[in-house]
Order: structure tokens, then sequence, then C-alpha cells
């Protein structure tokens, strides 16, 4: 017990390891000290000065974020000059605010707002000039509010020491500050993946996601024929933004939910998974027999597409050239669903996916995803929009009764489901190639070596017919960045890899419900939990066992990684460059 600390917190006696801050000895006593700038390992930098606290003997106020503890401290968190000193910091911080907290999407979300009403502030006590900034409505995945902006810094730190990509940074000093990517310039003309971490984390309304709620009830009032699509890891997410617990699986109610808001179809983006794992192990299959460019890299997830295209072009050729499943279905809705299921001219069918992640909005705007005028998907949703709109409509989730998903392109396999998880596309995949190769079934379906929330994971499964086969998996564009480099220098080889850019995968994108940025950890595992436990409850777990996909290449795709296939679900990449603003 030699490295243990024993302080007081508010008359309360605590033992703590050494190294531990006042902020973290105060949770173990049971005070939640007030923070708005700190985030645990990322972004500890005592700036918003909210959080500060009293020691017995030491001059002035500190900030308990930055502060480690030491034997014998006496601390203070809560006296009248502590409850002063805050609502002062943030008086000042709302003196340069906006007042349109009512029609601010984070309103009832916001941090600040939140520590304004828990500390009683409740006027303009500091009135005067106030920064006017134009919004950054440049791309169609973030939206860029500085106004809002309290410089807390903490989207800068996710995306320079988690993500690695670097788009944004303090801008100016003084009350000329602000937090722009590349000198001031607009987002779009950024080498940004659109991933969305920033506004994950973004404690106000000054970073968030492009909202298209409007545009989709517009197209359902127009009485078109619409019809959506929902990703895998919306359906452990969306409970919590009606009450229920973290995880909670919800895929019947949601189902029942999109119908009542007037879709006309209600698509599993999870049947297009099970599509990609087809299209995928063949040409994993291809590229290991024939001496393809290895290690084959996976291009489901549109903020590592867009990371590697700016940052690592000499990669390309290593991505799989199939699609997203948002994208595949997006392409088969607007191709075999209107020719041979419903039979409606393109101009009558209006397509909608909702995601867990914001980059998906970038990726249907791409020129690659559509053939002529026709987009292969129209609007993207992510996970806190739906909700928005069951709320507007008055839908509480929690309470509706199970629905179905439509058919044919709503039926999945526990393969499609497992997408939502980092490594769930490579295990997806393993299971079928191995199949394909072997001849056999694998005996074990569950591999476990590449579940899970750690940043890079690796594995080799022995495949008859074929041998040793190496893999890897990596969430998070930080550890994809890593991992990238040791690839390059050698110090590794690998058959096949999977890259999510979001840390946990799908599962924590940048588009899902906000939690706590302390139980991020704990809400992903309890989501991926689910993921697996749908899993394992399904039937059909292979995703070449999926009836209605062996239906759709046996009628109207014809051979797996064919022609009319690589036509509708393959797709080509574009190398950006770091400075894209040079491009134009």
């Amino acid at each position: 017990m030699g490295d243990n600390i024993k302080l007081t917190v508010d008359g309360q006696g605590v033992e703590v390891t050494k190294g531990t801050t006042v902020l973290q000895a105060a949770k173990v006593a049971g005070i939640e000290i007030p923070t708005l700038c700190f985030l645990e390992k990322i972004n500890e930098i005592g700036a918003c000065r909210v959080c500060m606290v009293q020691v017995q003997g030491w001059r002035g106020l500190q900030a308990s974020c930055v502060l480690p503890v030491q034997e014998g401290m006496v601390i203070r968190t809560n006296t009248p000059e502590i409850r002063q000193a805050r609502r002062v910091n943030i008086e000042l911080i709302l003196s340069n605010h906006p007042n349109n907290c009512l029609t601010c999407g984070r309103n009832t979300t916001c941090e600040l707002q939140k520590l304004a009403s828990d500390l009683h502030v409740n006027a303009d006590a500091y009135k005067g000039e106030k920064s006017e900034w134009p919004l950054d409505l440049s791309n169609p995945s973030l939206i860029r509010d500085p106004n809002k902006c309290i410089l807390c810094r903490r989207c800068v730190a996710v995306c320079h020491q988690v993500q690695s990509v670097g788009a944004l940074s303090p801008v100016e000093r003084g009350f000329g500050s602000v937090i722009s990517p590349d000198a001031n310039r607009q987002l779009a003309e950024a080498a940004c993946a659109y991933c969305g971490q920033c506004a994950a984390v973004c404690p106000t309304g000054a970073l968030a996601e492009v909202d298209n709620t409007e545009i989709v009830f517009k197209a359902i009032g127009d009485k078109k024929h619409v019809v959506v699509q929902v990703a895998p890891a919306v359906r452990v997410a969306i409970g919590e933004e009606f009450g229920l617990a973290r995880g909670a699986i919800s895929t019947g109610q949601m189902v029942t939910g999109l119908r009542m808001l007037g879709f006309s179809a209600v698509f599993d983006t999870d049947f297009a998974a099970d599509l990609t794992i087809l299209e995928e192990a063949h040409e994993l299959i291809e590229r290991v027999k024939w001496g393809g460019k290895l290690p084959l890299i996976t291009s489901c997830s549109p903020g590592w597409v867009k990371f590697v295209e700016h940052f690592y072009p000499e990669f390309l050729p290593n991505l799989s050239s199939c699609k997203s499943p948002q994208q595949m279905l997006g392409a088969l809705i607007k191709s075999y669903y209107a020719t041979d299921v419903v039979k409606l001219p393109l101009e009558q069918i209006y397509s909608v996916s909702v995601m867990p992640c914001t980059a998906k909005k970038y990726e249907a705007s791409r020129a690659e995803m559509g053939h002529g005028n026709v987009q292969d998907v129209d609007a993207v949703l992510t996970t806190r929009e739906l909700a928005r709109m069951f709320r507007i409509a008055g839908i509480d989730l929690a309470r509706l009764p199970a629905g179905e998903f439509d058919m044919p392109l709503g039926m999945s396999t526990g393969a499609g489901v497992i997408f939502g998880a980092s490594g769930g596309v490579m295990e997806a995949a393993l299971r079928t190639a191995f199949e394909w190769i072997a001849g056999v079934p694998l005996e074990k379906l569950d591999l476990v070596a590449v579940r899970g929330l750690e940043g890079v994971k690796e594995a080799q499964i022995a495949i008859p017919n074929l041998g040793l086969v190496k893999v890897a998996v990596a969430n998070g564009l930080g550890n994809a960045r890593s991992l990238l480099e040791r690839i390059k220098d050698k110090e590794v080889e690998y058959h096949f890899v999977e890259i999510m850019a979001c840390p946990g995968g799908c599962l924590g994108g940048g588009g899902q419900p906000r939690s706590r940025y302390e139980d991020n950890v704990s809400t992903k595992q309890a989501r991926l939990e689910s993921i697996y436990k749908i899993d394992r409850e399904l039937p059909l777990r292979r995703s070449h066992e999926n009836p209605a996909v062996k239906k759709l290449y046996a009628e109207y795709l014809g051979s797996i990684g064919g022609e009319k296939a690589h036509h509708l679900l393959h797709t080509t990449y574009v190398a950006r460059g770091r400075f894209p603003w040079r491009n134009k």
C-alpha cells in the first residue's frame, strides 16, 4: 500500500493511488466536481477553470483536473468563494455565447446550459461585444457554428490525439480565438474524415451533424414512395434516447416507429452486410489465390476511406472495391427493388438510411455512389436524428410493439448484424471464406480474438486448402494510422485487415446518442454485448446462408463478383492529398 495516498475531501477521508488527481479523488468520495473542458487522458488542460477547489494552506483556487493528490491534503470543493468563482467563469463564457438555447439542437443536452442551471446562473452578468462568425455549411456531414464554441478544445484533442486527423486547431489569440480547420478555412477544404467524433464530445452546439430530418419529413409528406434502411448499430443504441438501458435491443420497436412516421417500406442494412460479405470474401480469395494486392483492407467505413484517401493514398489499391452496406442497399433499391419488386419509376422512390455515422452523409453524396444523376441514397439520418423525428411525431419508442422488416431486403443473418461492432466484418467474412475454401463449415463461429474494444487486434486462422491466414482489426483512426505505419515498415504482414474510423466501430459512431465521456467504454461495451446477443439468437449466422441473398444472385445479380454485381455493388476511390484546398 506504499503507493497509496490519504487525503480529506469535504471532511471525508479518501485513500487513492499515487498520480490520482483531486478531481478523481473527489469522485471516490462521491463528489462530482463540475468540468467543461476535461476529457480524461485526452484533454486534461485546466482551461475552463470550472473545476476549481481550495487546498488548505495553499494560496488561491486550484484546477482539480490537473492537480495531483498529495499526502495529507485537505480539500474543499464547496465554499462561497468556490461557488462564486465557478459562477463568474460560466457568466464570462455566456457573455460571448448566443442566447438562443430554446432553438439550439443541444437544448436540454447542452453541458454549458446544465452547468448554468446547476450553478444558478440566472442573468446576463456581463454585457459587451460578442464574436460573430459565419456558419460553416460547406460539407454534407457536419455543421460548425463557432459562435457557440466555448474554446474548451475537446474537439481538438479528440481530432489530434484519438483520430490523428488534425483537422481542427485553435487559431488567433484573445477575443479573436476560434477553433478552425487550416487557418480559418471551411471544413470541406480540410483533410477531414467527417467521422463526427468532434461533435460527439462537443459540450455545446458548436459542432453537430447536418440535420436532414425536415428533408425526410418533406419527402414523406410529398407522397413519394419513401423507403428506409437501418444499420445494425442503431438498434442497440436508439433506446438510450428514450430512457431504456444502455445497449437495449430495440429492433422491433424501431421498425414499428419508422412505419408510424410514414415510410413505405422498412429494410435492414444487415441484408446488404450479408451481400458485402459474399463480394468481399470472394475478393479476398481471389487476391490470395492469384497474387492480388495484400492485405485486403475493408472499405465499409466512409470515415476510414476518406482518411486513407487524404493521408495514405498508397494503400488505395489495398482497399476492397466493395461499396459499404449502406450504398449496396441503396443501389439495389434504385435498381432491383424499383424494377422488379414495386415496379415504380426511380423519380418516385426516395431512399433514406439511418446510420450511427456522420460520415455516411458524405458517403451518400459522393459522385461514385450512384448512376447518372441518380443517387444510391437520397438522405442519411444519424441515430440522434431518428430519435428527434420520433419525438417530433410524439412517438415513444419504449412503449411500441415490435414490428418486422419488409422482405426481401429485410432478411439477414447474424453475420450481418455484427458489422456494427469492431471486428464484426472480419469475423463475418472469415465465416464464409473458411467454408468456401475448406469445403466444410467452420465449427466454431465465434472468433473471439477479433472481438472487443481494443484499438488493434490480431489473429491467425488456419484454413484447409489455403494455409494460415493472418488478420488484423483496428478501430479509431489513430490506431489505423499506427497499424498502417507498421505495415508500411514491413514490421507485420497480413492477408486481411478491417478498419473502422470510430473508436469501438459503428457502436461508437459520431451520430450515436451522446453519453458522458467517462461512461463511453461501458456504453460501447453494453451495445457490443447486445450485438453479439442478436447474432447468437438468429437461426442463420453465415452470410452465404441468407436465402434472400441467394435468390437475388440467382434471379438478378448473376454470379458473385460477376459483371452485374460489380457494376452495382463496387466502387473506386480518389487520392485527395493532405491539403485539399490547394487543389481548387
